[in-house]
């Protein structure tokens, strides 16, 4: 029944993702902080699902627009519901605006494939991860994933190794100038957060411990089914696939040496988990395996949020 629904990228399976989405959000926002909540508040927390709806179908664009997926609409469901799996991240604005940031950056990097105008795609998209450094510094190891990008494309002009410094001088022009006027605290405030901790010992409850193995289990099978997949891939997309096999790899690198660190940390694997599960379901014929593998995850997810809920 789920893969008969979502084998198709039809708009009311954007709409029922979507709604399921803000539903968990909103939630969550009221069970865990509703008698404190301030005016100011639900306008962030509103800002906050929209940047999460907004991440929803950046992602299905990359998904869509580069061919990295069939004609269906697994990578929106999955998105979702690793949302849904880790609910702690939708309290953590800075890595909601952060991961979004990234994800207009993957946006431009995958693109880059198409070798249309590169030079400003690379500027873009160093300028939106150096952007999303400010809401979680870590993210700026995504700015490996756009020299990456320039070696698998456009290497030999030296130019566009030089591209990714002026957006970064742009971002700290700017940032510095709005810092000095509006918020003189940020500069120190976002200094004293960079550090380095490897410490994972963060685990309190059973819910987490659940969460967290469960996607232990699928990022794994979807990272190392895409490494056998890979070969098989038209050889124009094989380069869009590595960049999203290397997002991977630099979002775990973020999870395991952010400070203060939780599940939550893991949201900058989510797309790209969503992206290799889903070539790896597209591969099953076996209908029963497909919808096997789905309804655990979907399931799983659900029961772990109601639970962490009550």
């Amino acid at each position: 029944m789920i893969t008969s629904i979502f084998s198709k990228s039809r708009p009311i399976n954007y709409i029922l993702i979507t709604i399921l989405l803000l539903t968990c959000f909103a939630i969550y926002q009221f069970t865990t902080s509703y008698s404190t909540i301030s005016v100011y508040e639900i306008i962030e927390k509103v800002i906050f699902s929209l940047v999460l709806i907004g991440s929803l179908f950046i992602t299905n664009f990359i998904t869509k627009k580069n061919g990295l997926s069939k004609d269906n609409s697994y990578t929106f469901l999955l998105f979702c519901i690793f949302f849904i799996l880790f609910p702690g991240t939708f309290s953590n604005g800075n890595l909601i605006i952060s991961n979004a940031l990234i994800l207009l950056a993957l946006r431009r990097l995958i693109s880059m494939q198409s070798m249309v105008t590169p030079k400003e795609k690379i500027f873009d998209a160093s300028l939106w991860v150096f952007a999303a450094s400010l809401f979680h510094f870590w993210s700026i190891l995504f700015i490996l994933l756009v020299f990456i990008s320039i070696i698998f494309h456009v290497s030999r002009d030296y130019r566009n190794w030089i591209i990714p410094f002026i957006a970064f001088f742009t971002v700290v022009v700017i940032t510095t100038f709005f810092a000095l006027i509006f918020n003189p605290d940020f500069i120190f405030r976002y200094s004293s957060g960079i550090a380095i901790d490897f410490d994972v010992n963060y685990i309190k409850n059973i819910f987490q411990s659940f969460s967290l193995g469960l996607y232990i289990i699928v990022a794994m099978i979807a990272f190392f089914t895409m490494l056998f997949i890979l070969t098989h891939k038209p050889l124009n997309l094989q380069s869009s696939y590595k960049k999203i096999i290397f997002a991977f790899i630099l979002g775990l690198i973020i999870f395991f040496i952010s400070p203060n660190k939780d599940n939550t940390y893991l949201i900058f694997t989510f797309v790209p988990v969503s992206i290799m599960l889903t070539n790896y379901l597209e591969t099953i014929k076996k209908y029963w395996l497909k919808e096997s593998i789905l309804g655990i995850i979907i399931l799983a997810s659900i029961v772990n949020y109601v639970l962490r809920l009550l």
